[in-house]
């Protein structure tokens, strides 16, 4: 028997004898897809993970089943069978052939010959030992699926089981690490909805539904969490604004989930602060708090987020994050504990649930700037000598010529209708790039590119709203300073770029987050650095397993617990602490120093210099892991390997060379997934687009530079000079402009009639007769005068 049959008659059999889809509450999952395999490009994809049989009981997956047919040996599928177990987090693996099974434990590394399948209970039982009521509670409510039309990811699954299994285990701080794109809010959505369907609550009896607070910093988070709620009841969710609190003059209580932004608990909207509302509700009222996007200062000692945290400390308080441990976030690890899953970028590349990505570096010569005085100070004041580097521009300097050819080179390297995010400096950095992008672009759209920023308010939040909708094309480039760099989901986003520097590891991965999102037709999305940023990507703290705590040298305690505030009486005024009034800026008589910015340098460049600004792109690639890769390697990652039609560049070449064989190869490549899209997606990738596929082929397959088609016909009008007659060179030189403006598809031998006619208005029979009269010698001349094109460029 094939594998089908031995599965049908054999297998499936064994598996209902043992109660598998017999018994209430059990399942087989079969041909069940782990992964979706990372993407090749040209919508293709890399072979998905998928297990033959995945056995379920009570919502949990218990053990993977892989078949082979009864042809083949009993362990025949074991590797993949405890591949398929790992990566699922299941205890038990089966191999078989339909007539022996072969287990094995992943927990206690014992295999061995079974001779029949565990029932449901018996391998409920053994996978967790003693009962647990709130855990069984849990299991018995299903994921909410939308009717199977939302089905959850594995590593959600995981994620939510986690979760779940600390509350059991009566944690009360909980923190998830998964990458920017990977669903955190579906995750808490589904963590909410067991808690609720299972009337979980604090005081450990199931005699009421619990009160959830989703907590975000920012609204837009907010109404996003509010929305990717509404399987629960109308009645149930609530949230909690400002207005609405004035309004009721009352904070809401009536309700079973709540959101809100910190903000308007402590009085006030987005970095807003007033009246604490949160201290109207009991210490007790809410069972579980759900934090997002946590790093950004929940657990931070010295913010208000960790006022409301800790005033509402019975609550079991769950904080979700994209990054992993690092010294600038070590206050929301201390604070949660080590998380109870981690869900890298890494992970989310390979598996296929997020963006591959590529990096063009542009640099300038107007990189750094040291003032002379051909230069015109417009405003402020400009120090003599000084040489401003990156961190200084548009914060203590603007020079608005630089900042015009950041977006002339950015416009004429993007596809100008692809959705971008461009990172500027500051608020007002946003708006001058802004209308530089406005002024430049060739679209013909009118809103074409908007601001959003805190200073733009709800105008601001509408043209995120329309930019994030993929059934509108406007706007189509978004500036920003701070607010878009965490949780905004626009998954058409091709192109994110850097106009300021990004010295945390923390927020150089939440931006790039922002490109991550899986959407039809995006094979990757690119990276457009103008300030060295890529320099984040050789770190070895690129990814990975959290951080080991490092003590702190003094007390030995990770986070540091010395004493914060000074041991000793103040010298000047005696007291502990120091009671010194502060002292106001020297230069601008402030309390808080304003003088950076209010007396920001504008400069104009000497007449002339701007023209001079030069500029050079190069492009690089990297793993997800941050591990440099070549071209080759990239390509290869998402189109896999070139098939082998030919063993080195000199055969490549002859068949190149001759538009017979070349059609042949071509019509082969196409047959193993290298067609026509495919290698013109190849050649955008490497910036070939002005060049000849042969080129793309060969760097690909040999590291070979890339040629202009240009050059490679100016090559070739030297050959043609020395060898045709003049009628024959000159239709020769008219076929070499179409090559270069249309490419080689020009050069295909059933365009020679289209060509003759062309270059001799529309008379084939007078072209012919003008090149000899012999069709069989022009089609020769047309064959043969190719090899010109791709002769070694040693060779001319």
């Amino acid at each position: 028997m094939n594998e089908s049959e031995t599965r049908a008659e054999k297998i499936d059999p064994l598996l209902k004898a043992a109660g598998w889809g017999v018994v209430e509450g059990s399942r087989i999952l079969r041909e069940y897809n782990i992964n979706r395999g990372r993407i090749e490009g040209a919508g293709r994809r890399g072979k998905s993970l998928t297990a033959d049989y995945v056995l379920v009981y009570r919502n949990t997956k218990l053990a993977v089943v892989e078949a082979k047919a009864d042809s083949e040996a009993v362990t025949e599928g074991l590797a993949q069978a405890k591949n398929y177990a790992s990566k699922l987090q299941i205890r038990f693996a089966y191999s078989t052939n339909g007539d022996g099974i072969y287990g094995m434990d992943m927990l206690e590394a014992k295999e061995g010959d079974v001779s029949t399948y565990p029932g449901p209970q018996e391998l409920w039982d053994r996978t967790f030992g003693a009962a647990n009521e709130w855990r069984d509670r849990f299991a018995r409510v299903p994921f909410e699926d939308k009717n199977g039309t939302h089905p959850s990811r594995y590593y959600q699954d995981l994620a939510v089981e986690r979760v779940l299994q600390a509350i059991t285990d009566k944690r009360d701080r909980i923190l998830l690490t998964l990458a920017t794109g990977t669903g955190k809010t579906f995750i808490a959505f589904q963590i909410a909805w067991k808690l609720f369907k299972s009337r979980w609550n604090l005081s450990g009896k199931a005699t009421r539904q619990p009160r959830v607070l989703f907590l975000a910093d920012r609204n837009i988070l907010a109404d996003q969490a509010y929305n990717a709620f509404s399987a629960f009841p109308e009645n149930a969710l609530v949230r909690i604004t400002p207005d609405a609190i004035k309004k009721a003059a009352q904070v809401p209580t009536n309700g079973s989930v709540f959101f809100t932004i910190f903000q308007t608990l402590v009085g006030g909207e987005e970095g807003g602060n007033g009246e604490q509302y949160y201290t109207q509700y009991p210490a007790d009222f809410f069972d579980i708090i759900i934090i997002d996007e946590c790093h950004r200062g929940g657990a931070n000692d010295e913010s208000s987020w960790r006022d409301i945290l800790e005033y509402f400390s019975p609550a079991v308080q769950l904080g979700l994050t994209a990054t992993p441990k690092r010294k600038d976030n070590v206050d929301t690890y201390a604070y949660f504990g080590d998380p109870v899953y981690i869900y890298s970028l890494k992970d989310g590349i390979n598996d296929g649930f997020l963006t591959p990505f590529r990096v063009k570096q542009v640099t300038t010569t107007l990189d750094e700037y040291v003032y002379t005085s051909d230069d015109t100070v417009i405003e402020g004041e400009v120090e003599a000598g000084k040489r401003y580097q990156e961190e200084d521009f548009n914060k203590i300097i603007i020079i608005k010529e630089r900042e015009k050819k950041r977006v002339e080179l950015l416009m004429s390297q993007i596809n100008q209708h692809e959705k971008t995010i461009v990172f500027c400096a500051n608020q007002e950095h946003a708006l001058a790039i802004r209308d530089l992008v406005s002024q430049s672009h060739t679209t013909g759209i009118a809103n074409y590119c908007q601001r959003v920023t805190a200073n733009d308010g709800e105008l601001g939040e509408a043209h995120l709203r329309a930019f994030q909708d993929n059934e509108k094309t406007t706007p189509v480039i978004l500036t920003t300073s701070q607010k878009l760099s965490t949780g905004v989901d626009a998954r058409n986003v091709r192109n994110i770029v850097l106009l300021r520097p990004v010295n945390s590891m923390i927020e150089f991965k939440q931006i790039i987050g922002r490109g991550t999102r899986l959407y039809d037709g995006k094979d990757y999305f690119t990276i457009y650095d103008f300030v060295k940023a890529h320099n984040h990507f050789s770190d070895p703290e690129w990814d990975g397993e959290p951080e080991q705590p490092v003590g702190c040298p003094d007390c030995g305690f990770d986070p540091c617990a010395c004493p914060k505030t000074p041991t000793q009486p103040c010298k000047t005024c005696g007291q502990l602490p120091c009671q010194c009034p502060p002292e106001p800026c020297e230069e601008c008589g402030l309390l808080e120093c304003d003088c950076r910015r209010t007396r920001k340098a504008k400069v104009k460049l000497a007449d002339g210099k701007e023209r001079t600004i030069q500029h050079m792109v190069a492009t690089s690639f990297w793993h997800a892991d941050g591990r440099p890769m070549s071209a080759a390697q990239f390509l290869e990652s998402l189109f896999g390997k070139l098939p082998g039609f030919f063993s080195d560049e000199s055969q490549l070449r002859k068949i190149w060379s001759d538009p017979i064989t070349r059609k042949r190869l071509l019509v082969g490549l196409g047959e193993k997934g290298f067609g026509s899209e495919e290698l013109s997606a190849m050649q955008q990738i490497i910036n070939a687009e002005k060049s000849d596929l042969y080129d793309v082929l060969a760097y690909v397959a040999f590291a070979s530079q890339t040629r202009l088609r240009v050059d490679r016909s100016s090559q070739a009008r030297r050959a043609v000079s020395a060898v045709y007659k003049a009628r024959q060179k000159e239709f020769l030189e008219y076929v070499l402009d179409q090559y270069e403006n249309q490419g080689v598809e020009e050069l295909e031998t059933d365009k020679l009639s289209k060509l003759i006619a062309l270059k001799y208005n529309n008379s084939l029979a007078d072209g012919i007769e003008d090149l000899g009269g012999d069709v069989d010698q022009i089609r020769s001349m047309f064959i043969e005068f190719q090899a010109h094109l791709y002769a070694p460029a040693e060779a001319i």
